[in-house]
């Protein structure tokens, strides 16, 4: 079996009117975050596995690159991705993945029903978890995926992604999406071109959209007032999904916009322009 150390790239951001792959420059691999690794030439691009998952493939000018979702919960160290050559020889592709710490957040929340669900909540609980899980882990085949984003709503980073929280003191998961705060009643746009994978009303994320853009690149919309879309809809972007809302486990009007990338939560803020990345 061959073995390469794959060299993370450091994509130059190109502003076009149109993007596909315009990643921005600062990539470096950290829990929450991606990694992006140039494939060798003779790579067949539809083996490639990380975590026995397909991974995303971008092709420019005629070179192919993986981009791979890191979960929070990824250890640091030595990763690699797997795949094949065109000839069927296997072939693992090494790269590293350094620590991150991410602040701490503590929030509290009114209902204690949604800190410390009751039996007949946690059902209904665990009953959506599978709805959710299902539209997060989609794979379709698409070939040129946009991965350069537009900000889905105006509005202030209320919450920023990675955030160790507790609520009423009690700790929970890290915050695994970026929360924009904006009046109830804003429009929500879809942040890339996408079908409606699912959409539902849940009982932490209130009402919520699921957007399909293609291999594994999925986002997620919640604590919605309205939802204007149906699932197998194709949206663009810009369209209007649904507006600002505080449904579900919510402190007051915000959107929870989630990016999930080969079933790996991961910072929303990585597919944004430099220019839409540095807002508030």
């Amino acid at each position: 079996m061959h073995r390469i150390t794959a060299h993370i790239l450091l994509v130059v951001l190109l502003l076009t009117t149109s993007p596909i792959f315009a990643l921005p420059p600062d990539t470096t691999p950290v829990p929450g975050g991606i990694a992006i690794i140039k494939l060798p030439a003779d790579i067949d691009p539809a083996s490639a596995r990380y975590r026995d998952r397909k991974v995303l493939i971008t092709n420019k000018d005629s070179e192919n690159t993986a981009v791979i979702g890191l979960s929070l919960g990824t250890k640091p160290g030595r990763h690699h991705l797997d795949a094949k050559t065109v000839q069927g020889k296997p072939l693992t592709i090494a790269f590293s993945v350094n620590a991150k710490d991410y602040e701490e957040q503590r929030i509290t929340i009114k209902d204690k029903r949604k800190v410390n669900p009751e039996k007949r909540d946690m059902e209904r609980i665990i009953r959506e978890k599978k709805s959710i899980n299902t539209a997060l882990e989609h794979w379709s085949d698409q070939d040129n995926v946009v991965v350069t984003f537009r900000r889905p709503v105006d509005g202030e980073t209320s919450s920023p992604f990675g955030l160790r929280r507790f609520f009423n003191d009690q700790p929970r998961k890290p915050h695994s999406g970026l929360d924009i705060a904006a009046p109830e009643g804003t429009p929500i746009m879809a942040p890339a071109p996408g079908t409606i994978i699912n959409t539902g009303d849940y009982f932490f994320n209130g009402n919520t959209v699921f957007i399909d853009h293609g291999q594994g690149l999925v986002t997620m919309y919640c604590h919605m007032n309205t939802i204007d879309v149906a699932p197998g809809a194709r949206v663009e972007t810009g369209d209007v999904i649904g507006k600002i809302g505080m449904t579900g486990r919510v402190t007051g009007p915000h959107l929870h916009w989630g990016v999930s990338l080969n079933d790996a939560r991961v910072d929303p803020m990585l597919f944004l322009p430099a220019r839409e990345s540095s807002k508030p």
